[in-house]
């Protein structure tokens, strides 16, 4: 499993469709907050490589970091962290609450 980018509405679908529980991630490639819960989130793939991951770079996919917040209706923040489950937003954390004990608690 380990993690895949995801970068288009039609990908982020799929993705809806093929897993029931996921973890998405979206990560701001500019700011320092957000590459630490990058780090986080890339040590908790290390030790759970059987947990579906994916992320989007904000600078890169505006568009559906847009639309994953409009048609969930969570606000938008970055870095954020959802967890998906039987196509609805179960989780969700941002800034300093991504942690790994935080995502291993929500992937449980």
């Amino acid at each position: 499993m380990g993690k895949a980018k995801v970068e288009t509405i039609e990908e982020f679908n799929q993705v809806l469709t093929n897993e029931n529980k996921f973890i998405f991630i979206k990560h701001s490639l500019t700011c320092p907050i957000s590459k630490a819960a990058f780090d986080e989130y890339e040590q908790f793939v290390e030790e759970h490589k059987d947990v579906p991951t994916y992320f989007l770079y904000v600078q890169e996919a505006k568009q559906l970091s847009n639309y994953i917040a409009e048609t969930f209706g969570i606000k938008h923040e970055s870095p954020q962290a959802l967890l998906f489950e039987d196509g609805k937003i179960k989780w969700n954390a941002s800034h300093r609450s991504i942690t790994k004990e935080s995502l291993v608690a929500a992937g449980e």
